[in-house]
């Protein structure tokens, strides 16, 4: 099955497609892959196979970047590289914003906070605004208001009645109004949500787009409803290959897994708004690797240490890291072909037996299914390993676990508990997958199949 990758996810968009009408409910919101027959991102005209990973790679680059960039007090953040590749997270959810709703496509991000919402008269923004004019809710906060405090650098209008804040890197500009508005998820209405209203954009890397916060902040969906879900979520994340499948987002303790094994779930106070758990080894089939502690460590000091994250697509390991368990794949898959294709540095062009790579975290080992470990071709000609290195800068202190290693697990972010929970759900094969959907359920709603799929596991 193809693997895609689109420049950028959300997006304000009127869902109206045939047979995506929405299945949310309680507090469980659909999630959407880009490429689901429900998003409106799929390419009119598909890449190839090698252009697709190529192109993931280049935006998985820059949002390590951006990820290594999110050190607290950090006067200066290149947000150049990071705003864009925050855009291309690869999961969706549908929100609604204002009074009456207005239905939008919103990224998953659990490694940012606030939401950022292109509004009407934005100058340089896409077609697509969410119309405040058409909202009785909607209004913006002026400069002695407590969320206007926890923005960076944040300036008032000429009036003194609305915060403003801009960001500035290399040539772009973006320039937008605190606002507040009620967001409604599945059927939970959150009133005087705090948001980005964006104004006015500039240069060619500005995103006209934003996103859907989850990480840890103070403006993040979590911190804005404490009272409501307890700063508590889950997710399910659809596999690549089953584009015809949603999984779930469910806000709040209600619904959760009770067969569910956990983790511990870190904070650094160096990079705040992050989800940060202990990862003290991995081991490739039966062999743990020599990895150099100092490489996978937790350091409050500096920030290092491995975190989950919705928005990367593959995983990344510091370099020593990474280099030891390249290395032990390698010699247990013992294919002498060893190419590369753009950063993936271990790929074989002939079939392979891989090994197993199993995540070693203090309390709990979480062992990599086939489909959450290799990437094929098409046409099935090329194999990789599904990992790569770290960039190679001054903050390249950060292991990532991204959302191809997440896809069918729910993973229980349970932050009064400081904890977070793993649970493997079981799969089709993936060779299998779309047309045994259509045999199985008979020609199923494309977005519906996950949900139920996993719901008989959840205990």
């Amino acid at each position: 099955m193809k693997i895609r990758l689109f420049p950028l996810v959300f997006v304000l968009f009127t869902v109206a497609a045939h047979g995506c009408e929405s299945h949310d409910r309680g507090s469980t919101l659909q999630v959407f892959h880009i490429y689901s027959p429900c998003s409106p991102f799929r390419p009119s005209i598909p890449l190839s196979w090698e252009q697709d990973v190529l192109q993931m790679q280049a935006k998985d680059q820059l949002r390590l970047q951006y990820l290594s960039s999110l050190v607290a007090k950090k006067s200066v953040v290149p947000i150049a590289s990071g705003r864009q590749i925050v855009q291309s997270p690869t999961y969706i959810v549908r929100a609604n914003l204002g009074t009456p709703p207005q239905t939008l496509l919103m990224a998953m991000d659990t490694s940012n906070d606030a939401a950022w919402i292109p509004c009407t008269g934005c100058i340089g923004c896409s077609s697509t605004v969410f119309d405040i004019a058409n909202s009785t809710t909607f209004h913006t906060l002026g400069c002695q208001a407590p969320q206007c405090k926890q923005l960076p650098n944040p300036t008032c209008d000429a009036t003194g009645n609305t915060c403003i804040f801009n960001l500035t890197y290399g040539g772009s500009t973006v320039a937008a109004n605190l606002s507040q508005d009620t967001i409604t998820l599945a059927t939970d209405s959150v009133p005087s949500y705090t948001f980005g209203c964006l104004q006015k954009t500039t240069g060619n890397s500005v995103p006209p787009q934003g996103l859907l916060g989850l990480g840890r902040g103070p403006l993040s969906l979590l911190s804005q409803t404490q009272d409501l879900y307890q700063s508590t979520f889950s997710y399910c994340l659809p596999n690549f290959r089953s584009l015809n499948f949603s999984g779930s987002l469910r806000l709040g303790p209600v619904g959760q897994p009770l067969k569910i094994k956990y983790i511990p779930l870190l904070k650094n106070p160096r990079r705040p708004s992050l989800y940060f758990v202990n990862l003290i080894g991995i081991r490739v089939g039966n062999k743990v690797v020599d990895i150099p502690p100092s490489a996978i460590a937790f350091n409050s000091t500096t920030g290092a240490g491995t975190i989950i994250d919705s928005g990367t697509v593959f995983t990344r390991l510091v370099e020593p890291a990474y280099v030891a368990v390249r290395d032990e794949f390698r010699r247990r898959v013992k294919a002498a072909n060893v190419t590369s294709l753009g950063g993936f540095d271990t790929c074989y062009n002939v079939p392979i037996v891989a090994p197993t790579l199993t995540l070693m975290f203090t309390g709990m080992n979480v062992t990599l299914p086939q489909d959450n470990l290799l990437i094929h071709s098409t046409a099935g000609s090329i194999t990789c390993l599904a990992m790569a290195s770290a960039p190679d800068n001054v903050n390249s202190v950060l292991n990532v676990i991204a959302n191809m290693q997440q896809q069918n697990h729910r993973i229980l972010f349970d932050v009064p508990n400081s904890r977070l929970g793993v649970a493997l759900f079981p799969s089709i094969p993936s060779a299998t997958l779309d047309a045994a959907t259509v045999g199985r359920w008979g020609n199923p709603k494309p977005d519906s199949e996950i949900i139920r799929f996993e719901s008989g596991a959840d205990g």
